[in-house]
């Protein structure tokens, strides 16, 4: 069993940064954010495994968010540069015993969420 815990999140202006926080308890393989805005299908923001050896990101957020993971404190972060007003959602941290996927299908674990507001 995994549990998932996010923080981090808030309003800022467009340009702004923010770093999500996913502390977790026995250590998945590999860590996700997804993020859901009203009316929208939830989304892949980005994943990590274990070691860190393989990260993947949208296509939108490269080059802008970077995701990490401390093994020693348990936590998975998202930072997140140069926000934008289409990133406003709900982010929500996932994790799954297995190699990344990009489905929310493939996680069986998920945090409660933490919102982000970008306003312009």
């Amino acid at each position: 069993q995994v549990q998932l815990v996010e923080s981090g999140g808030g309003s800022v202006q467009a340009g702004g940064s923010l770093r999500l926080s996913c502390a977790y308890t026995n250590r998945p393989y590999s860590a996700a954010w997804f993020r859901q805005a009203p009316g929208k299908e939830r989304e892949g923001v980005s994943c990590i495994t274990r070691s860190g050896a393989s990260i993947y990101y949208l296509n939108s957020v490269t080059g802008r968010f970077t995701i990490s993971r401390d093994n020693t404190k348990n936590i998975i972060y998202l930072q997140m540069n140069s926000l934008k007003v289409d990133d406003t959602a709900m982010y929500y941290c996932a994790a799954r015993n297995g190699f990344c996927s990009g489905s929310v299908a493939g996680y069986v674990y998920w945090g409660q969420g933490t919102q982000v507001t970008v306003s312009s």
